[in-house]
This record gives structure tokens, C-alpha cells and sequence, in this order.
């Protein structure tokens, strides 16, 4: 039975909205039959068909939070792009609600790109994708994966399959650690499987957090409790199921990193807790590649990790449109 979707039509960003670019919401599909819902922004001016960008994160986020200001920022600046909910989140359908999957929420990327390509507007050799944060990891398992992408920005990026495997900063690395998580999630599964609902593992910490709080985390609330609190967005309320990331466990996501042909420039922020993802991805994918020459690792100076969210001053936008316009030719 198919859900029925009934979309927000009101600015309800936490963003503000640019007079330069217009905006409506559209849908696609996946190739799971699920419907995907999407912001489009694209240049109020334009003589020829426009290069394209599909953009997707943070993960946890909506399209109402950073994807959308980077969707908005691509348009002012001449390219038509998308923000999208990710399956089982924000507006997009998909049930049970609050799950990911390393497999379906790759195939929601390329759903993005599939839209994007009979776009009567959009010239379909000119398509690019942002991820940022855990849709960064996911961005570069998707330009392992799709040969119609031509360019792929990732922005403060996770790899999600080795958070989930390894815990923060690897502390988990080993298997008896991964053994004991895994017998935690699946005592959980008979537990939801007998209350017949998913158990929610929390969001972001609520404001003001303690002082003795790691900053990472104090970090995230900042941004998802505070200035960018969306009541769509899962870390902003009461986050993901506490199931429903346990398949990247033993997924690894960028197995095949190295096979990118297409261009692709990783960007992190010199002081985010997660920098060493960018720092390890960059490395893995140009090891052993006969396919380096169009990639690029940038360090922002002294960035944290949500500086790269929603900070336009430090965002390096001008260097994502040379990147793209460089690329998508």
C-alpha cells in the first residue's frame, strides 16, 4: 500500500532563503519503491542546461538543515541541485521510520542521480554529489559504484560502516568489543520484535551541556538542540532506532574507494574529532589507484566538524564551485 504524502509547502528551513535561486519540492523513487522527497533549487536566470548536484547529509539531519544550505549556496552559484531526505526519514516514506542501511541509503544517492538526469533542464553528463558527514562516506561508496557520476564533494565526512564497526576514534577495534555490541543489538531486536515498535536511541544531548561532556558532543547539540533544531531532523529529537545501523557492522562501505575514476575532493576541518576519516578515506582511495590525479584532500584550519555544516564564512564554497565547474565539463 503506498503512503500518502502530504508535503510542507512553507519555508521552513533554518536557513534563510535566497532571492536569487527558486525553490519548489519534488519526489522521486528508488529502485526499492520507495518515494523520496526533495528541495530543488535552481539559478531564476539561465540560457543553457544546467550541471547538476544531488546532496544528502548530515546523517541524522534533514534536507532543511545543512544539505539544503549547501543545495541553495550550489544554485546561487549556478548549478540546479537537490537536498533529499534519505528512506525512512524527514519527508521522505519508507517504514519502519528511523532505519539506514549502507545498501538502500546508497541506492537513495542514485535515485537522486536518476532524477536528476531526465531533468529537461539538466545537461545529464554534467552530474555531481555532495555527502557530508555520514553521507560523505556514503558519497564516495556511490562514485564507486555509478559511472554517471562525474564529480563528488564530501564534507566533514564519516565512514559509517567503521564508526559502527570500530566505535568513535577505533577505541572498539577489536572482536571481542564488536562481539558484545553485537549481542546487545540483537537482544534489542527481541525486544522491539515483542513490543511491536523500534526502540529510539536518543538524539543530541539537550542544552546546555555539562561542562565535562566531550566537545564532539557538545558540538552536536549545539547545532541539532540549538541553532539548527529541526522537529523532522532524527539527531534534533529522538534520534535513530537503536537497531537501525547495525548492518554497517559488517558492511564496509569503501571497499572499492580506490576504482573512483571520477573527480573527487574530501574537505574536513583541521580541529573536527572526526577529521581522521577524511584523512584515512583520502589515503585508502588514492593507494594503489591508477586514478589520483583528480583527487584532493582540503584541511580547513582550525574547523570543527559542524563548522562545516552551517558556517558559510568558512564553508569553502568557492572552492566547491571551481571544483565542480572544473569537472563537470
Amino acid at each position: 500500500m503506498s503512503e500518502t504524502l502530504e508535503l510542507i509547502q512553507e519555508w521552513d528551513k533554518t536557513f534563510p532563503k535566497s532571492e536569487k535561486v527558486n525553490h519548489k519540492k519534488v519526489t522521486f523513487h528508488n529502485r526499492y519503491g520507495i518515494t523520496l522527497v526533495a528541495d530543488l533549487y535552481e539559478p531564476k536566470e539561465y540560457e543553457r542546461k544546467l550541471p547538476a548536484i544531488a546532496v544528502c547529509g548530515p546523517f541524522g539531519a534533514v534536507k532543511e538543515q545543512a544539505s539544503g544550505l549547501y543545495a541553495q549556496t550550489m544554485a546561487k552559484k549556478g548549478f540546479l541541485s537537490i537536498a533529499f531526505d534519505p528512506s525512512y526519514t524527514g519527508e521522505s516514506t519508507g517504514t519502519p521510520r528511523y532505519m539506514a542501511s549502507p545498501d538502500i541509503n546508497t541506492e537513495d544517492f542514485q535515485a537522486a542521480v536518476d532524477f536528476l538526469s531526465v531533468q529537461e533542464n539538466v545537461d545529464s553528463e554534467k552530474i555531481g554529489i555532495i555527502g557530508i558527514c555520514g553521507w560523505g562516506g556514503m558519497a564516495l561508496n556511490v562514485a564507486a559504484l555509478d559511472t554517471r557520476i562525474k564529480a563528488t564533494v564530501t564534507s566533514t565526512m564519516y565512514d559509517m560502516a567503521r564508526v559502527n564497526a570500530n566505535g568513535y576514534f577505533d577505541e572498539g577495534d577489536n572482536e571481542e568489543t564488536r562481539y558484545n555490541t553485537k549481542v546487545a543489538l540483537n537482544k534489542q531486536r527481541i525486544i522491539d520484535y515483542k513490543n511491536g515498535n523500534y526502540e529510539l536511541g536518543g538524539g543530541c544531548l539537550e542544552l546546555p551541556i555539562p561542562e565535562d561532556i566531550p566537545f564532539y558532543v557538545k558540538d552536536y547539540s549545539e547545532y541539532y538542540k540549538g541553532r539548527a533544531y529541526h522537529s523532522r531532523s532524527l539527531n534534533s529529537n529522538g534520534g535513530w532506532n537503536k537497531i537501525g545501523c547495525m548492518s554497517f557492522i559488517n558492511q564496509p562501505i569503501l571497499e572499492y574507494s580506490n576504482e573512483i575514476r571520477s573527480a573527487v575532493l574530501v574537505i574536513h576541518g583541521e580541529k573536527a574529532h572526526s577529521c581522521y576519516f577524511s584523512k584515512d578515506a583520502y589515503k585508502n582511495m588514492t593507494t594503489n589507484s591508477e586514478y589520483t590525479d583528480n583527487k584532493e584532500l582540503m584541511i580547513i584550519p582550525n574547523a570543527v566538524h559542524t563548522d562545516l555544516y552551517d558556517n558559510i564564512n568558512i564553508i569553502p564554497f568557492d572552492k566547491i564551485e571551481t571544483f565542480f565547474k572544473d569537472n563537470l565539463k
